[in-house]
């Protein structure tokens, strides 16, 4: 789960951690008596669940409390890779002396948390690592030591930091990876942590992401998902516990398997065939023909997606089940004529599988292997 930057702000401001002032504004909302406590200049950030938000005029700069009014209602009738703004955050503007990058991530080849740290923060820092990975350090965080001192004094010693901040540095660094196990999360980023004209340190720009399976332990982000403006497939899929995963609005190409491994996988050959992936889905674990239909139903209501690609390895979702599942939702008549269905299937009752699959019609190609469900896919160049 994804959180959006003011809620992520609001979860570092509850660990100690400081952060701009700021308000979010709804429609219809009285704009200027609710930054009346702010003081100007403004920074006014559309909340939506996607990136590139600056570059599609989702960011803006106000230098009054009117100027502000006039930007935020503006924005609140946007709408970016068909998400409508619901909400903008609207921010003290501060005068920033020098970006750092800080962020803790679950290393899953370590099977640890990890601590990345960067002096060169801001918007450039995919470039910091590719142009200048020594400025990067990634330090494994041992659970049961947790964040120690010396860790925090090997950092500003590798990069001749400022001692007057290693006290304020130390303190948001703990407390960031407070909130990182508390939460669950995979990630918790600052980016960047400024130092601000006074002199302090401020999390100017943050993002967080919480694992979906520990949702149940945190009540306000359920609260916080259900009130977002979510592609209406993600919503739809989650109902079924399914994962929908919008990739690309050109794809025409959707991919739905069992684990994460092969759906990317999948994507990866498709992609180096010239091809895009508009979608993709994770059904999980024991699938039933019920729910595959409903899957397969979910993917061509993307009105983009001419073609799915199904791969599964049946253990527990069986393949007969799978089979039964595509032909149930293809015959169901909510599904257009002319789309095509390439499967790939392996293991419990295949063979079953294949003589349901070939009783259903030309617009079902069985493949043999994930690389040659691929190939099939090229040669009728969707």
């Amino acid at each position: 789960m994804k959180l959006l930057e003011y809620k992520g702000k609001e979860l570092l401001r509850d660990y100690g951690i400081p952060i701009q002032n700021g308000v979010v504004i709804e429609e219809n909302q009285d704009i200027k008596e609710s930054v009346k406590n702010l003081k100007s200049p403004y920074v006014l950030k559309v909340q939506i669940m996607t990136g590139g938000r600056g570059k599609a005029g989702g960011i803006k700069f106000a230098d009054s409390a009117l100027e502000a009014d006039k930007l935020a209602k503006e924005m609140l009738k946007m709408e970016i890779k068909k998400l409508k703004v619901k909400k903008v955050l609207v921010a003290e503007k501060v005068d920033l002396i020098d970006e750092w990058y800080l962020s803790i991530v679950l290393d899953r080849f370590n099977k640890a948390p990890m601590l990345i740290f960067s002096p060169l923060g801001g918007v450039d820092i995919e470039d910091t690592a590719k142009n200048n990975p020594e400025k990067i350090v990634k330090i494994p965080i041992n659970f049961f030591m947790g964040i120690k001192e010396y860790t925090i004094r090997y950092i500003f010693k590798k990069y001749c930091l400022d001692m007057s901040f290693f006290e304020a540095f130390t303190s948001i660094v703990k407390n960031l990876y407070r909130l990182f196990i508390e939460y669950d999360c995979t990630l918790a980023e600052i980016n960047p942590l400024a130092i601000v004209g006074d002199g302090k340190l401020l999390a100017v720009d943050c993002k967080a992401d919480i694992d979906d399976s520990s949702l149940y332990r945190h009540s306000d982000i359920v609260e916080f998902r259900n009130s977002i403006e979510e592609n209406v497939l993600v919503k739809e899929a989650r109902a079924f516990n399914f994962l929908y995963i919008p990739v690309t609005d050109e794809g025409n190409i959707a991919v739905v398997s069992n684990g994460s491994g092969m759906i990317m996988s999948c994507i990866d050959l498709i992609t180096k065939n010239g091809q895009k992936v508009g979608a993709a889905l994770d059904l999980g674990g024991g699938a039933t023909s019920d729910r595959i239909a409903e899957a397969v139903k979910i993917i061509f209501k993307n009105k983009n997606t001419i073609c799915l690609f199904i791969s599964i390895f049946g253990g527990i979702t069986r393949c007969d089940e799978v089979a039964l599942g595509v032909k149930g939702a293809l015959e169901s008549g909510e599904i257009e004529k002319d789309r095509v269905v390439v499967i790939r299937l392996e293991g419990t009752n295949k063979p079953e599988a294949l003589k349901i699959l070939s009783e259903i019609g030309d617009n079902v190609v069985i493949a043999d292997s994930i690389s040659d469900g691929v190939n099939k896919i090229s040669s009728r160049r969707f």
